[in-house]
């Protein structure tokens, strides 16, 4: 009898550290979670805000004495492409222009749906084969930029302060295709 009673005592006592070793770890693994959900909810916030805006930035003249340039950008979009085999595939591209004008953000922004039309227009003309060597993606630069400075030259018309084609240079920020 008192060896039984032994037994029961220090079996107790194995079970109750298995679960306090369980609970430890579910509480450190909710801890886990819930650092990851708000710190991918901040990411969100960040990316959403980011989507909404151009950013204009301006960079710094070089001491041989060029202007400064300033820069507009357009991100995330999301845009339908198919392949030579007519498979739908998905394409994320975000660009950044490079301008000597000064107000290229806020004209970028006005013009934004039709920038975003002509930029749906050029890679639906395109194969994801294309578009993934380097000379495709140098030749949509060239389209995009010449067609897109056509957008701003048409848009600034009235203005003779603003320079005809002042987008100097485009810089993909963002080309995935999946």
């Amino acid at each position: 009898m008192a060896e039984q009673e032994e037994n029961t005592k220090s079996g107790g006592g194995k079970g109750m550290i298995i679960v306090l070793i369980a609970l430890v770890v579910i509480l450190l693994l909710a801890v886990i979670g819930g650092g990851y959900f708000l710190f991918s909810q901040m990411n969100n916030k960040d990316a959403s805000s980011s989507e909404m805006q151009s950013e204009q930035k301006v960079m710094k003249a070089d001491s041989s004495g060029e202007k400064a340039t300033y820069q507009a950008s357009i991100n995330d979009l999301v845009l339908n492409i198919t392949n030579a085999k007519g498979r739908e595939k998905l394409m994320k591209l975000s660009f950044t222009i490079k301008s000597s004008e000064e107000s290229i953000a806020s004209v970028i922004d006005a013009n934004k749906a039709e920038i975003v039309d002509l930029v749906i227009a050029q890679i639906s003309a395109r194969s994801s084969e294309e578009l993934l060597t380097v000379g495709g993606k140098a030749l949509l630069k060239e389209e995009l930029m010449e067609e897109i400075n056509s957008i701003v030259n048409e848009a600034t018309s009235d203005d003779s302060d603003i320079k005809r084609n002042s987008i100097k240079k485009l810089f993909f920020t963002a080309f995935v295709i999946k």
